[in-house]
């Protein structure tokens, strides 16, 4: 049991701090708040941490009355248990009077915390949690909230967000000017090598980074799963943000690791992709049985993390730049693959039953790349019997019509853009 006085305590200095004037770049998901308030199901943010979900709650009170918030990762809820909730509610209620809309940070640190949030919803309350897990939240409100929550994923800055975080007020006439374009080319090549952590942003410090990661895996990971093997999980972690954009096996993992079997190896990247830190892409195949059993391409929330591994960022732009292309089509919602026939086509996003898109990425299109480049996208273009296909390269843009398939060149910067 948590006493009282000490929750009140925690209550009143966390209103303190999220009611406090700050200035902060709006999110893109803000857009979708009417469409979040038109009924009352449950709303669910989750991502990786220090993305963005606290200042995000923070946001939408600004926009909201009648809210209260508590934030459950403060070290005094260690202790809290189910029979707290009642003083928790009572506690609330006379810090922020009578309240509507209830906003809750980490809440799944609690045990039998959707029992609450049922109560809260049944009272014509509406709530909206956070969570730094993918899996957790869904799966433990699923089993009694089926139909009653909505599921949004923050991520770290977008190239927009980021613009607004450097004050940098464009518009699409930009697109037609050189000395702009230099501009945002410019800016883009700052957020490639910085990535979106908001506060990283503010402080430039690379032990907070660190930070970010050591709590992912040792937090996150190895506390919430109880994993001995915490050496194998650091090793894989760095195999993995090495093979960013790449393919990979679980058998080729197993066997870098020293391992007898590779079923660990698909329970920590399962693991990590629930933590937000890594995801995997899959071969689109019309077999089921084939599409599981191809390799799978690694990329990972940020180009901050990769760059954190030591690993050498002018060396590697190709790879960054793909990474950022996957995490924008993520952002997006879209359901993405990759295809592999004799050639690779980077990235195919799927509607429904058919592909819609084909995209390439590339740094930059040079002779040395280019017949492998667009033979890639055409092969890609016939197999889904597309038209139209993209490259995205760090600066060129160009338009091209080959075996009656129209290419269109993209810069990076511009693509993001349009999409935002």
């Amino acid at each position: 049991m948590i006493r009282k006085e000490a929750l009140r305590q925690v209550i009143a200095q966390q209103k303190k701090e999220i009611t406090s004037p700050q200035e902060t770049v709006p999110r893109k998901v803000l857009d979708q708040l009417p469409e979040w308030f038109k009924d009352n199901r449950i709303i669910i943010i989750t991502g990786i941490r220090r993305c963005g979900k606290s200042t995000l709650l923070k946001q939408i009170m600004q926009q909201k009355k009648g809210c209260c918030y508590l934030n459950f990762e403060h070290e005094q809820f260690l202790d809290f248990q189910a029979q707290d909730f009642e003083d928790l509610h009572e506690l609330l209620i006379e810090c922020y009077g009578p309240a509507q809309l209830y906003f809750f940070d980490e809440i799944q640190n609690i045990e039998k915390f959707e029992a609450f949030v049922r109560r809260l919803q049944d009272q014509r309350k509406k709530v909206i949690l956070t969570g730094s897990n993918a899996t957790l939240l869904s799966k433990e409100l699923g089993t009694k909230l089926t139909g009653r929550y909505k599921a949004i994923e923050l991520y770290p800055f977008s190239f927009q967000e980021f613009l607004a975080f450097q004050k940098i007020i464009w518009n699409k006439d930009w697109f037609y000017s050189t000395e702009k374009k230099v501009q945002l080319l410019q800016s883009f090549g700052e957020y490639l090598s910085k990535g979106g952590f908001p506060e990283y942003l503010i402080n430039n410090d690379d032990t907070y980074l660190k930070t970010i990661y050591d709590n992912i895996l040792y937090r996150d990971i190895i506390s919430r799963y109880a994993l001995k093997k915490q050496k194998i999980l650091r090793e894989l972690v760095q195999l993995l943000l090495r093979s960013v954009s790449s393919q990979v096996t679980y058998n080729s993992l197993k066997s870098a690791l020293g391992l007898a079997n590779s079923i660990t190896v698909k329970e920590y990247i399962g693991y990590l992709h629930n933590s937000y830190l890594i995801f995997e892409l899959q071969k689109l195949d019309f077999s089921l049985r084939r599409q599981l059993a191809a390799p799978k391409k690694i990329y990972t929330i940020d180009s901050a993390m990769y760059r954190l591994n030591g690993l050498p960022f002018s060396e590697n732009k190709g790879p960054i730049l793909e990474n950022n292309v996957f995490v924008e089509l993520q952002r997006q919602n879209k359901e993405i693959y990759y295809f592999s026939g004799k050639r690779e086509c980077d990235f195919v996003v799927k509607e429904g039953a058919k592909a819609s898109e084909v995209i390439q990425v590339c740094h930059t299109l040079n002779e040395q790349n280019k017949t492998r480049e667009i033979e890639g996208l055409l092969e890609a273009l016939e197999h889904f019997k597309l038209k139209t296909g993209i490259i995205i390269t760090t600066e060129q843009e160009e338009e091209m019509s080959i075996e009656n398939k129209n290419i269109m060149i993209i810069p990076v910067w511009k693509w993001l853009l349009a999409c935002s």
